[in-house]
Protein backbone atom coordinates (compact mmCIF):
# COMPACT_ATOMS: atom_id res chain seq x y z
CA UNK A 1 0.00 0.00 0.00
CA UNK A 2 1.30 3.46 -0.93
CA UNK A 3 1.78 5.56 2.22
CA UNK A 4 3.62 8.46 0.64
CA UNK A 5 2.62 11.82 2.17
CA UNK A 6 3.09 15.37 0.91
CA UNK A 7 3.09 18.65 2.86
CA UNK A 8 2.62 21.85 0.87
CA UNK A 9 4.10 24.98 2.46
CA UNK A 10 5.66 27.47 0.06
CA UNK A 11 6.22 30.53 2.28
CA UNK A 12 6.71 33.20 3.43
CA UNK A 13 9.61 32.81 5.87
CA UNK A 14 7.64 33.48 9.05
CA UNK A 15 4.80 31.25 7.92
CA UNK A 16 7.14 28.35 7.19
CA UNK A 17 8.84 28.60 10.58
CA UNK A 18 5.52 28.97 12.37
CA UNK A 19 4.18 25.66 11.05
CA UNK A 20 7.32 23.59 11.73
CA UNK A 21 5.71 21.97 14.82
CA UNK A 22 2.89 20.70 12.62
CA UNK A 23 5.40 19.51 10.02
CA UNK A 24 7.24 17.59 12.72
CA UNK A 25 3.98 16.03 13.93
CA UNK A 26 3.07 14.89 10.42
CA UNK A 27 6.52 13.32 9.99
CA UNK A 28 6.06 11.42 13.26
CA UNK A 29 2.86 9.77 12.02
CA UNK A 30 3.62 8.93 8.39
CA UNK A 31 6.18 6.56 6.87
CA UNK A 32 7.47 8.66 3.96
CA UNK A 33 6.93 12.41 4.01
CA UNK A 34 7.83 15.02 1.42
CA UNK A 35 7.74 18.80 1.83
CA UNK A 36 7.02 20.98 -1.20
CA UNK A 37 8.39 24.44 -0.51
CA UNK A 38 10.15 27.41 -2.11
CA UNK A 39 13.88 27.16 -2.91
CA UNK A 40 14.80 29.76 -0.28
CA UNK A 41 13.41 27.65 2.56
CA UNK A 42 14.79 24.20 1.73
CA UNK A 43 18.00 24.84 3.77
CA UNK A 44 15.87 25.12 6.92
CA UNK A 45 15.25 21.38 6.65
CA UNK A 46 18.60 20.23 5.24
CA UNK A 47 19.56 18.43 8.45
CA UNK A 48 16.27 16.62 8.99
CA UNK A 49 16.94 12.87 9.25
CA UNK A 50 13.88 11.66 7.32
CA UNK A 51 11.93 14.52 5.72
CA UNK A 52 12.39 14.73 1.94
CA UNK A 53 12.25 18.19 0.37
CA UNK A 54 11.35 19.28 -3.16
CA UNK A 55 11.33 22.92 -4.26
CA UNK A 56 9.52 24.90 -6.91
CA UNK A 57 9.20 28.67 -7.36
CA UNK A 58 6.13 30.19 -5.71
CA UNK A 59 4.93 31.95 -8.86
CA UNK A 60 4.56 31.31 -12.55
CA UNK A 61 2.54 28.96 -14.73
CA UNK A 62 5.58 26.80 -15.50
CA UNK A 63 6.32 26.25 -11.81
CA UNK A 64 2.68 25.38 -11.20
CA UNK A 65 2.62 22.85 -14.02
CA UNK A 66 5.99 21.33 -13.09
CA UNK A 67 5.01 20.87 -9.46
CA UNK A 68 1.71 19.28 -10.44
CA UNK A 69 3.40 16.83 -12.82
CA UNK A 70 5.89 15.92 -10.10
CA UNK A 71 3.08 15.36 -7.57
CA UNK A 72 1.05 13.16 -9.89
CA UNK A 73 4.05 10.99 -10.68
CA UNK A 74 4.81 10.42 -6.99
CA UNK A 75 1.25 9.13 -6.37
CA UNK A 76 0.81 10.58 -2.90
CA UNK A 77 -1.83 8.95 -0.71
CA UNK A 78 -2.18 12.00 1.56
CA UNK A 79 -1.62 15.71 1.00
CA UNK A 80 -1.55 18.26 3.83
CA UNK A 81 -2.18 21.76 2.50
CA UNK A 82 -0.60 24.00 5.15
CA UNK A 83 -0.44 26.93 2.73
CA UNK A 84 -4.10 27.54 2.00
CA UNK A 85 -3.51 29.66 -1.12
CA UNK A 86 -5.35 29.37 -4.43
CA UNK A 87 -2.26 27.66 -5.90
CA UNK A 88 -1.86 25.11 -3.09
CA UNK A 89 -5.59 24.35 -3.11
CA UNK A 90 -5.48 23.65 -6.84
CA UNK A 91 -2.41 21.43 -6.43
CA UNK A 92 -4.07 19.53 -3.60
CA UNK A 93 -7.29 19.00 -5.54
CA UNK A 94 -5.46 17.82 -8.67
CA UNK A 95 -2.85 15.74 -6.82
CA UNK A 96 -4.78 12.48 -7.11
CA UNK A 97 -4.38 11.86 -3.37
CA UNK A 98 -7.23 9.96 -1.70
CA UNK A 99 -6.80 11.94 1.53
CA UNK A 100 -6.61 15.72 1.23
CA UNK A 101 -6.24 17.74 4.44
CA UNK A 102 -6.76 21.49 4.60
CA UNK A 103 -8.82 24.27 6.13
CA UNK A 104 -11.10 25.87 3.55
CA UNK A 105 -13.12 25.59 1.43
CA UNK A 106 -14.15 22.37 3.16
CA UNK A 107 -15.59 20.72 0.05
CA UNK A 108 -12.13 20.65 -1.52
CA UNK A 109 -10.65 18.46 1.21
CA UNK A 110 -11.54 15.04 2.57
CA UNK A 111 -10.44 16.18 6.05
CA UNK A 112 -10.81 19.70 7.42
CA UNK A 113 -11.61 21.36 10.77
CA UNK A 114 -15.26 21.68 11.70
CA UNK A 115 -14.67 25.34 12.55
CA UNK A 116 -12.19 28.03 11.58
CA UNK A 117 -11.71 31.67 12.51
CA UNK A 118 -9.39 33.79 10.35
CA UNK A 119 -9.19 36.34 13.19
CA UNK A 120 -7.37 33.78 15.33
CA UNK A 121 -3.63 33.14 15.46
CA UNK A 122 -2.68 30.67 12.73
CA UNK A 123 -1.01 28.17 15.10
CA UNK A 124 -4.20 26.79 16.72
CA UNK A 125 -5.84 26.85 13.29
CA UNK A 126 -3.07 24.62 11.92
CA UNK A 127 -3.41 22.34 14.93
CA UNK A 128 -7.09 21.87 14.19
CA UNK A 129 -6.12 21.11 10.58
CA UNK A 130 -3.88 18.17 11.53
CA UNK A 131 -6.29 17.05 14.25
CA UNK A 132 -8.99 16.70 11.59
CA UNK A 133 -6.78 13.99 10.04
CA UNK A 134 -6.43 12.16 13.35
CA UNK A 135 -3.06 13.56 14.46
CA UNK A 136 -2.45 15.00 17.95
CA UNK A 137 -1.99 18.76 18.27
CA UNK A 138 1.58 20.04 18.04
CA UNK A 139 3.32 21.78 20.91
CA UNK A 140 4.03 25.51 20.37
CA UNK A 141 7.77 25.01 19.92
CA UNK A 142 9.04 25.86 16.42
CA UNK A 143 12.14 24.04 15.25
CA UNK A 144 14.51 23.97 12.30
CA UNK A 145 16.88 21.35 10.92
CA UNK A 146 19.76 23.20 9.21
CA UNK A 147 22.92 21.47 8.07
CA UNK A 148 25.82 21.23 10.54
CA UNK A 149 27.89 23.38 8.20
CA UNK A 150 25.71 26.37 9.08
CA UNK A 151 26.71 26.13 12.73
CA UNK A 152 30.39 25.88 11.79
CA UNK A 153 30.16 29.11 9.74
CA UNK A 154 28.51 30.92 12.63
CA UNK A 155 31.10 29.76 15.15
CA UNK A 156 33.92 30.86 12.86
CA UNK A 157 32.42 34.33 12.40
CA UNK A 158 31.80 34.78 16.13
CA UNK A 159 35.36 33.73 16.89
CA UNK A 160 36.66 36.32 14.41
CA UNK A 161 34.70 38.99 16.34
CA UNK A 162 35.87 37.73 19.73
CA UNK A 163 32.35 36.66 20.69
CA UNK A 164 31.27 33.57 22.59
CA UNK A 165 27.95 31.97 23.46
CA UNK A 166 25.53 34.07 25.54
CA UNK A 167 27.67 37.22 25.54
CA UNK A 168 25.78 38.91 22.70
CA UNK A 169 22.23 39.86 21.75
CA UNK A 170 20.66 39.92 18.29
CA UNK A 171 18.71 42.98 17.17
CA UNK A 172 16.67 43.26 13.97
CA UNK A 173 15.66 46.86 13.28
CA UNK A 174 14.12 46.28 9.88
CA UNK A 175 10.97 44.91 8.34
CA UNK A 176 9.64 44.12 4.92
CA UNK A 177 10.13 47.09 2.60
CA UNK A 178 6.35 47.03 2.15
CA UNK A 179 5.82 47.65 5.87
CA UNK A 180 7.85 50.67 7.07
CA UNK A 181 5.18 51.26 9.73
CA UNK A 182 6.36 48.12 11.59
CA UNK A 183 9.73 49.66 12.40
CA UNK A 184 10.55 50.94 15.88
CA UNK A 185 12.38 54.28 15.79
CA UNK A 186 16.05 54.08 14.78
CA UNK A 187 17.11 56.35 17.62
CA UNK A 188 15.24 54.12 20.06
CA UNK A 189 17.18 51.11 18.76
CA UNK A 190 20.46 53.00 19.20
CA UNK A 191 19.63 53.91 22.81
CA UNK A 192 18.51 50.35 23.51
CA UNK A 193 21.75 48.97 22.05
CA UNK A 194 23.80 51.34 24.20
CA UNK A 195 21.98 50.15 27.31
CA UNK A 196 22.54 46.51 26.38
CA UNK A 197 26.26 47.02 25.71
CA UNK A 198 26.59 49.00 28.96
CA UNK A 199 25.51 45.77 30.69
CA UNK A 200 28.43 43.92 29.08
CA UNK A 201 26.48 42.26 26.26
CA UNK A 202 27.51 42.93 22.66
CA UNK A 203 24.87 43.87 20.12
CA UNK A 204 24.72 42.25 16.67
CA UNK A 205 22.56 43.88 13.99
CA UNK A 206 21.10 41.37 11.54
CA UNK A 207 19.06 41.62 8.37
CA UNK A 208 18.97 41.22 4.64
CA UNK A 209 18.87 43.53 1.61
CA UNK A 210 16.07 45.66 3.08
CA UNK A 211 18.20 46.44 6.16
CA UNK A 212 21.60 47.23 4.61
CA UNK A 213 21.34 51.00 4.95
CA UNK A 214 19.47 50.91 8.27
CA UNK A 215 22.07 48.67 9.88
CA UNK A 216 24.95 50.69 8.44
CA UNK A 217 23.60 53.76 10.24
CA UNK A 218 22.95 51.87 13.47
CA UNK A 219 26.32 50.09 13.57
CA UNK A 220 28.10 53.42 13.03
CA UNK A 221 26.75 54.35 16.46
CA UNK A 222 26.93 51.08 18.39
CA UNK A 223 27.17 47.32 17.86
CA UNK A 224 28.42 44.96 15.17
CA UNK A 225 26.86 44.90 11.69
CA UNK A 226 26.33 41.35 10.40
CA UNK A 227 23.79 42.22 7.72
CA UNK A 228 23.81 39.51 5.07
CA UNK A 229 26.60 37.60 6.82
CA UNK A 230 24.57 34.40 7.11
CA UNK A 231 22.01 32.39 5.22
CA UNK A 232 18.47 32.07 6.61
CA UNK A 233 19.29 28.90 8.59
CA UNK A 234 22.60 30.49 9.57
CA UNK A 235 20.71 33.29 11.30
CA UNK A 236 18.81 30.71 13.32
CA UNK A 237 22.11 29.10 14.32
CA UNK A 238 23.48 32.51 15.32
CA UNK A 239 20.41 33.06 17.48
CA UNK A 240 20.86 29.72 19.25
CA UNK A 241 24.06 31.11 20.73
CA UNK A 242 22.62 34.54 21.63
CA UNK A 243 21.31 35.61 25.04
CA UNK A 244 18.13 37.14 23.57
CA UNK A 245 16.76 39.04 20.57
CA UNK A 246 14.81 42.29 20.13
CA UNK A 247 13.03 42.66 16.79
CA UNK A 248 10.26 44.27 14.84
CA UNK A 249 7.28 42.24 13.62
CA UNK A 250 8.92 40.42 10.70
CA UNK A 251 9.96 37.10 9.22
CA UNK A 252 13.19 37.07 11.27
CA UNK A 253 11.03 37.36 14.40
CA UNK A 254 9.66 33.89 13.69
CA UNK A 255 13.03 32.56 12.55
CA UNK A 256 14.78 33.64 15.76
CA UNK A 257 12.00 32.17 17.88
CA UNK A 258 12.89 28.74 16.51
CA UNK A 259 16.29 29.08 18.19
CA UNK A 260 14.67 28.67 21.61
CA UNK A 261 15.84 32.03 22.98
CA UNK A 262 13.71 34.90 24.36
CA UNK A 263 12.53 37.04 21.43
CA UNK A 264 11.01 40.45 22.26
CA UNK A 265 8.98 41.91 19.40
CA UNK A 266 7.45 45.33 18.77
CA UNK A 267 3.86 45.41 17.56
CA UNK A 268 1.80 48.45 16.62
CA UNK A 269 0.18 48.56 13.17
CA UNK A 270 -0.50 44.81 13.15
CA UNK A 271 -2.42 42.65 15.61
CA UNK A 272 0.00 40.77 17.86
CA UNK A 273 -2.75 38.35 18.88
CA UNK A 274 -2.79 37.00 15.33
CA UNK A 275 0.87 37.40 14.42
CA UNK A 276 3.15 36.90 17.43
CA UNK A 277 5.96 34.35 17.22
CA UNK A 278 5.04 30.91 18.52
CA UNK A 279 6.08 30.51 22.16
CA UNK A 280 6.84 34.24 22.54
CA UNK A 281 3.38 35.61 23.39
CA UNK A 282 4.52 36.99 26.76
CA UNK A 283 7.38 38.94 25.14
CA UNK A 284 5.26 41.11 22.85
CA UNK A 285 6.08 44.82 23.26
CA UNK A 286 3.17 47.21 22.65
CA UNK A 287 1.82 50.62 23.64
CA UNK A 288 -1.99 50.88 23.62
CA UNK A 289 -3.36 53.62 21.37
CA UNK A 290 -6.83 53.91 19.92
CA UNK A 291 -5.76 53.49 16.29
CA UNK A 292 -3.78 50.27 16.81
CA UNK A 293 -3.88 47.89 15.04
CA UNK A 294 -4.51 49.95 11.90
CA UNK A 295 -2.91 47.54 9.36
CA UNK A 296 -1.55 50.54 7.46
CA UNK A 297 1.84 50.13 5.80
CA UNK A 298 2.63 53.83 6.39
CA UNK A 299 1.56 55.71 9.51
CA UNK A 300 -0.33 58.96 8.80
CA UNK A 301 1.87 61.89 9.93
CA UNK A 302 -0.75 63.24 12.34
CA UNK A 303 -0.60 60.03 14.37
CA UNK A 304 3.17 60.39 14.88
CA UNK A 305 3.66 56.62 14.88
CA UNK A 306 2.49 56.68 18.51
CA UNK A 307 1.90 52.92 18.77
CA UNK A 308 5.65 52.29 18.48
CA UNK A 309 7.27 55.65 19.21
CA UNK A 310 5.82 55.69 22.73
CA UNK A 311 7.56 52.43 23.64
CA UNK A 312 10.75 53.82 25.16
CA UNK A 313 14.21 52.23 25.26
CA UNK A 314 14.18 52.52 29.06
CA UNK A 315 10.98 50.45 29.20
CA UNK A 316 12.55 47.71 27.09
CA UNK A 317 15.76 47.74 29.13
CA UNK A 318 13.76 47.47 32.35
CA UNK A 319 11.85 44.51 30.94
CA UNK A 320 15.13 42.79 30.05
CA UNK A 321 16.40 43.42 33.59
CA UNK A 322 13.20 42.05 35.12
CA UNK A 323 13.62 38.89 33.04
CA UNK A 324 17.19 38.45 34.27
CA UNK A 325 18.80 39.02 30.87
CA UNK A 326 20.86 42.09 31.73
Amino acid sequence: MNERTLIIKMGALGDVVLCTPQIARIVEHHAEVWLLTSPAFAPLFAGHPTLKVITFPRQGAHAMWSSLVWMRRRKFSTVYDLQGSDRSRALTLLSGAARRVGIAPRWLYTHSPSRDDVREHVFPRLNRLIESAGLPAAEPVPQLWPAQSERVKVLERLASEGLTEQDFAVLHAGSSARWPSKRWEQQHFIELARGIEAAGIRVIWIGGPDEVEVNRVLAAQIGCDMTGAFTIPGLAELARLARFAVVNDSGPMHLLSAAGIPVYAFFGPTDWRRSHAVGQRERVLTHPVECSPCHLTDCPPEREHACLALITPDQVLERLRMDGLL
